[in-house]
């Protein structure tokens, strides 16, 4: 946690981040891959070293830190500031994957379980009914809110397959932020999120003006620099995904063989 007397991160210009020392706080052990807590000139900061990356079977190795600022880019293309600033510099275990860190409300859940006789409630979402390892009845739900939508349709044009209810981070004021998107961009179907609450529900106005200005950027400078980031396999997969989001115009339902969900949820 950021402590008194640091900078806020918007008060160091990008070049001063990406040359300022950065200096290693702690590790984030909760993390699956190598995480650190680090500090650029006062401002607090996850460190992800390609160096620290897990062989995973489905994704190409050393290409995760490429992945997450590749969304970083796609969220800012749709002007939702769902992803938080994320770029590549290098660091104390070499190159890898810089982010502003954020302080969640503590107070504040954006998805829960609940007891199934409490159901969603109003305000909230119904993903599925389930039992714990108490063999209880329980529900998986999530707020209804206008900042959780726009990631949900954020995480389907990036065909994010790691969507837990621990990478919402839930801010003061009402925003969402969603972290850890190195399981994105795969060229086969791989969406696995918490988010399903909103199934075979049109998609708003102002959700398609986003897939169109996501859809749009790929013709230009968004597309230049996802191509520097990922294939250009993966660059027209996510066209595609773009389109074909955009010609239903709803949120889609699971498919393929693949879980819907990932596991854990949390």
């Amino acid at each position: 946690m950021p402590g008194s007397g640091e900078l806020e991160p918007g008060e160091l210009e990008h070049a001063e981040l990406d040359h300022a020392e950065l200096e290693l706080r702690g590790r984030i052990t909760t993390a699956s891959n190598a995480t650190f807590l680090g500090s650029l000139g006062g401002v607090p900061v996850v460190y992800k070293p390609v160096a620290g990356e897990h062989p995973l079977w489905d994704f190409p190795d050393g290409t995760l830190a490429n992945r997450e600022v590749a969304a970083y880019r796609v969220s800012e293309a749709f002007g939702w500031n769902v992803v938080p600033r994320t770029w590549l510099r290098d660091g104390p275990m070499g190159p890898g994957m810089v982010q502003l860190w954020q302080d969640p409300d503590p107070e504040q859940d954006a998805v829960a379980l609940v007891p199934w006789e409490v159901g969603p409630g109003a305000g909230w979402r119904r993903v599925f009914d389930g039992r714990d390892e108490q063999d209880r009845a329980i529900t998986l739900v999530h707020e209804d809110s206008v900042a959780l939508r726009r990631m949900a349709v954020f995480d389907i044009v990036v065909n994010n397959a790691d969507r837990k209810g621990n990478h919402i981070l839930a801010m003061p004021g009402g925003h969402r932020h969603g972290v850890d998107h190195g399981l994105t961009f795969h060229v086969e179907h791989k969406l696995r999120t918490v988010l399903w609450g909103w199934l075979g529900d049109e998609l708003t106005a102002e959700e398609l003006d986003g897939i169109d200005r996501v859809r749009s950027g790929l013709t230009g400078a968004l597309g230049d620099t996802l191509a520097g980031l990922l294939t250009a396999a993966e660059v027209a997969a996510l066209a595609d995904r773009c389109d074909r989001l955009r010609s239903v115009a709803r949120f889609p339902a699971p498919r393929g063989q693949m879980p819907a969900v990932p596991w854990p949820l949390f």
